[in-house]
Formats: C-alpha cells, sequence, structure tokens
C-alpha cells in the first residue's frame, strides 16, 4: 500500500511499523514532526513518545528503554547530537539489548540552524553504522531495517536524513503497523551496563571487534547500488544520488555510478568500482566522508587513480548540493559545456528586502524594546537560539551561540573584566533545556549579569511543542507545569521579578530595578506567543493611527510588521494583533483601540 508522506512522517511511520516501544526527542527543524507524527498513536499503539528537556535526556531515556529490551528511537537535529554527545559515545561501548536508533537530523546550507555539521562523523568517531537515505521511501525502509541491524550487532545506529530528505513528501510503500510487546525487564549485567574504567577498556577491544560485523552486515543491503558503464565514474551517497542520477540522465552520459546509503560503505562494491574505472567523482553534502574512504581504497586497488570532489574544489564543502551544480559538475568533468546560472540580480533589484522578523504582537518585541530603553546601545546583550533570535536587528543580540550559552557567555564576560551593563536573553524552552546550569553557575559563582526570560510559553521556533513549564505533554496530556520564576529562585537568583511585556512602563521599571541590582538579576517576561493566543480563541481589538499622527515614525522603529508608514503618516494594517505596546510608545496619543 502506498501513501504520500512527508519525508519525517515516512521515518514515523516506519517506527510504527518497527514496533518500537519508546519514542524520546527534542524539537529541531528539520527533525520535529517526526516525534509530533508519532504522538496521536500513543495510546492506541501501547508506545511511550515523550519531548525530553533537551537531547541528551531523550537520548538516556531511548538507552534505558533498549537496556530493558524494548526498541527505542531517540530523535534530534544535528547540533542536538552535541548535547547529546557524552551518552552516545560511551553507547557504542555498551551496546544495546532492544534496537535503539539515533534518528539525527542534518541541515545543509543552515536553514535553520548555527551551523551545517556532518553528523556521519559522530557515526565513524562512536564506530557504529550510518545510514544516509535519498528520499522518504528509503528513510521509512532504513528505519525498520535499523532496527534489525543494532539488535543484530547490539550497537545503536545513526539514521541521518537531512533537510531535503526529511521535509520532502513523496510516495511511499508501507506495511501493516506492528503491535510491540508492553512488558520489559532490565537484566542486570554490571560489567555491561556500569563504566567503570575496569569495564570500558574490555568493551573497546569489543566495539572494535564487531567492525567487521558492521561491514559483512551492509554488504548486501539494497541502498548500496553498483551499474558499471565507461571507465569514468561517479560515486556518491545519500540524496546526492538522487542528483547524480539526475544529472546523468540529463547529459546522456556513459558513465558508470555506485550510490551509497551506509556507512562504512561496503568494500567489495566499492573495490570493484575503483578497479573499473579511471577516473571517479566523488559527490556528497558537507564533508569528504565517502571521498576520504575512496581515497584510502584507491591506494590498495588503483593507485593511478583520478579522484575528483570537494579536495579538488570540483564540489563545494558547504551548503547544499542539487541536481543543476552535480549536472555541472560531471558535465566538467567529461569535458561538456556547463550550464550558465541564471542570474536573478535583476528580480533582486526589485523586490524590497525582506529580513527576519519577529510576528506582529510578538511580546519579545517589545521586551527588547524595554531592554534597549533602559540598558542602552553601549550594553552587552548575550542572546540564546529561539525565535527572540529573529530580533536581532533590534540592537539588543550580541552573541548567540548554542543552547544555553547566553547566560554562559554573559557570565565569562563579566569575569574577563567587562564593566558595562550586561543583560542576556533566553527563551523558556531553551532556559530549561540548557540553562539552568548556566544561571545556577551565574549565582554560585556571583556573576553581575541581567537575565532576561522571554517567556512565551511555548517552543515557538521549530513549530510550538510543549515543553515542561507549559502544562501538557507532546501527546496532549496534562502534566505538571515548571514555574520558571520558582527554579530561578531555587536556583540561587535572589532578584527574580515576573512582569507582563505587554504593559510597557512596568516593564520598564522592572528593567530598571533589575539593572541597579548589584549581583544576578533574572527578569521574567511572560506573555503568550501570539500565534498560540490567536489558535487559543483570543481576539484581542486591533489598533488604528488617529488624525493626531505627527509623521515622527516612532511606532515604525519599534518594527512591528502590523505597522506600515504611508506617504506622512504611520498606520496598521490588518496583521494588527492588539497588543497595544505602540499605543504606549506613541508620545501623541495618535494610536488608539478600534471601537
Amino acid at each position: 500500500m502506498k501513501e504520500y508522506l512527508l519525508g519525517n512522517v515516512a521515518i514515523a511511520r516506519g517506527i510504527l511499523e518497527a514496533g518500537t516501544r519508546v519514542v524520546s526527542g527534542y524539537p529541531g527543524t528539520p527533525s520535529s514532526e517526526i516525534v509530533e507524527a508519532l504522538a496521536p498513536f500513543a495510546s492506541k499503539y501501547g508506545i511511550h513518545v515523550e519531548w525530553s528537556v533537551n537531547e541528551k535526556v531523550a537520548l538516556e531515556v531511548a538507552i534505558g528503554a533498549s537496556w530493558t529490551g524494548a526498541r527505542a528511537v531517540s530523535v534530534m537535529k544535528h547540533v542536538g547530537l552535541n548535547v547529546a554527545a557524552d551518552p552516545f559515545m560511551t553507547l557504542a561501548y555498551t551496546g544495546v539489548r532492544g534496537g535503539l536508533v539515533v534518528c539525527v537530523a542534518d541541515d545543509p546550507f543552515c536553514h535553520s540552524s548555527q551551523n551545517e555539521q556532518d553528523s556521519r562523523r559522530y557515526a565513524q568517531f562512536a564506530g557504529i553504522p550510518c545510514l544516509d537515505p535519498a528520499d522518504p521511501q528509503e528513510a521509512r525502509d532504513m528505519i525498520i531495517y535499523a532496527f534489525e541491524l543494532s539488535e543484530k550487532l547490539e550497537l545503536p545506529v545513526l539514521l541521518r536524513p537531512t533537510t531535503r530528505v526529511s521535509h520532502a513528501s513523496s510516495d511511499v510503500e508501507v506495511g501493516q503497523i506492528e503491535e510491540g510487546r508492553t512488558n520489559y525487564e532490565f537484566t542486570k549485567d554490571p560489567a555491561r551496563w556500569v563504566m567503570l574504567p575496569a569495564h570500558a577498556r574490555p568493551r573497546h577491544t569489543a566495539l572494535l571487534e564487531k567492525q567487521d560485523a558492521i561491514m559483512t552486515s551492509l554488504v548486501d543491503v539494497p541502498w548500496n547500488r553498483l551499474v558499471l558503464r565507461s571507465d569514468i565514474g561517479v560515486i556518491a551517497s545519500g540524496i546526492s544520488g538522487l542528483y547524480a542520477e539526475e544529472a546523468i540522465k540529463q547529459l546522456g552520459a556513459d558513465i558508470s555510478i555506485l550510490r551509497i546509503g551506509t556507512f562504512p560503505p561496503p568494500d567489495g562494491l566499492c573495490s570493484a568500482f575503483l578497479e573499473h574505472v579511471t577516473k571517479v567523482m566523488v559527490i556528497e553534502e558537507l564533508e569528504p566522508v565517502l571521498e576520504e574512504y575512496v581515497e584510502r581504497l584507491a591506494r590498495k586497488h588503483n593507485q593511478d587513480l583520478e579522484i575528483l570532489g570537494k579536495r579538488t574544489g570540483h564540489i563545494p564543502r558547504v551548503g547544499e548540493l542539487d541536481t543543476f551544480q552535480v549536472r555541472n559538475a560531471i558535465a566538467g568533468m567529461i569535458a561538456i559545456p556547463s550550464l550558465e546560472v541564471i542570474s536573478v540580480k535583476e528580480a533582486e533589484e526589485i523586490l524590497p528586502p525582506r529580513p527576519p522578523s519577529l510576528c506582529p504582537g510578538c511580546s519579545h518585541r517589545a521586551t527588547y524594546y524595554a531592554m534597549k530603553k533602559v540598558f542602552g546601545k553601549a550594553a552587552v546583550f548575550p542572546s540564546d537560539i529561539g525565535c527572540y533570535t529573529l530580533a536581532v536587528r533590534m540592537g539588543t543580540i550580541d552573541t548567540c551561540l548554542c543552547m544555553g550559552a547566553s547566560i554562559t557567555l554573559a557570565s565569562g564576560i563579566r569575569f574577563a573584566g567587562e564593566e558595562r551593563d550586561i543583560c542576556c536573553s533566553i527563551g523558556d524552552s531553551t532556559f530549561l533545556h540548557t540553562g539552568l546550569p548556566g544561571l545556577l553557575n551565574a549565582a554560585y559563582n556571583n556573576a553581575r549579569i541581567t537575565v532576561t526570560v522571554l517567556d512565551n510559553s511555548t517552543t515557538a521556533m521549530t513549530g510550538h511543542q510543549p515543553h515542561p513549564g507549559t502544562g501538557f505533554t507532546v501527546t496532549g496530556a496534562r502534566t505538571k507545569s515548571v514555574s520558571v520564576e520558582t527554579v530561578a529562585k531555587a536556583l540561587g537568583a535572589d532578584f527574580v521579578v515576573t512582569v507582563d511585556p505587554y504593559d510597557l512602563n512596568a516593564t520598564v521599571e522592572t528593567f530598571k530595578r533589575a539593572k541597579a541590582y548589584q549581583g544576578l538579576s533574572v527578569v521574567i517576561t511572560k506573555q503568550t506567543c501570539s500565534i498560540i493566543a490567536r489558535k487559543a480563541g483570543v481576539r484581542l481589538r486591533p489598533f488604528t493611527v488617529n488624525e493626531n499622527c505627527t509623521g515622527c515614525r516612532k511606532c515604525v522603529e519599534f518594527g512591528c510588521p502590523a505597522i506600515e508608514f504611508d506617504k506622512d503618516n504611520a498606520r496598521i494594517n490588518a496583521l494588527c494583533t492588539g497588543c497595544g505596546v505602540c499605543a504606549q510608545i506613541c508620545s501623541n496619543n495618535a494610536i488608539e483601540v478600534v471601537e
């Protein structure tokens, strides 16, 4: 049976079909839809599905389930694997009982990420298998196989979809959904599960001894395909293989091709390919993982082989690939004229710029406005990962490194001797993700900084997923709601004040008090995300500009998309959500609520 599925939904379908018992993850584009697609089926199929507080926690939950004998999967984006790297690396030593898949979605071109690291390197580093799907069908098929391979080798398996696979849609052949067992029992085995040095050393040896078994297991899988033609060849992995096949077809070229879907690649197929060709182009996104493997193998099987790829500059090492790029690279290899790049310069000159912007009525805009009004342009403003980072043009975001880093960076800047005021910002979900240790550290080490928690009661940037502060789980079940204010006080902050950012005067006064406080101060600006509020049926009356407008542009400079400038006066358009902050900014009483 075929269904038209998004790549991430196809992965979710494969997880269900594999009889998985525990699913954990942390939201992050391009991986978020996997857990979201599984949540509605949790009770029906007796599986546990959760948004964990961060990726390290998510992986450890999955590991616990696997060690109890159940199949489990942990889902995250590529930078999330950095957070989970501590358990991930040692997990390769301990191994697993029930099949365990770590599904890590990479993001070439940084569509929604702060870097474009290649997760295949992590699989290499840990010494575990990695499956690299090219389309939604392969993604669904691979994750089912990944559970089987995991149990066969007693090792975790990494599945690495990329943005174009996760967010592509196609017809996918699906099977029956298996209802997994619900009763498992943890088997005590300290020599395996307790990673003392005396236990870890032999487990490292055992992992190394499994490398041949990994290679053997990947020999006959259908995602490694060889087509021998001329002595000119292309070897490509993942979605790059689709681009290469399409490019070769467009060129009508007599080129051999080897498509790779597994890491480590299959020695037999690769050796046969390299012995057949005299020139090869290696095509893959991001790091030259496959290219390095080809270079090593060529020294054994074909020392005279000419290898083209990232190291020779024929394939870019940054960003996404596409059929156009791959077609031109292959054309250059066989001396066929390249297609000219279509210029969009004329369109760029006509179209107005569209820089990132916070939504109309977003409470973060009001928070930053008040923050800048109090602290001034000269202050230092470390920030964090979230939709509030879109306010970079407001002049209140000086750093953005990784989840939870705003507080720790602010502390480091202060301890380095910076005398200017420091006010950092972090979202509620990010605060609960990795901001807690940073705040505890700031309190413990007496950092004289102001921490602003922008609490909009959701994980907004990745699609409004719940978190421990919302009172709901991913399945919609009610649960405990963690108070950011209570947690901040418990972590040692003495000055903790919660304020509604829509009340601009109160917010300004709160920031003044925080700035004057000689120690660690925490300001929590709490207001529900405007999109969530509208979905919940909240409808505030919009505002309009009256005849008092003098054209001072003060409201326009606030940056809300609902405010425009028409000839000599401001105008509020249909995007207005009725937050009323612009009316508080206007000094001429020119903005009023629509009666």
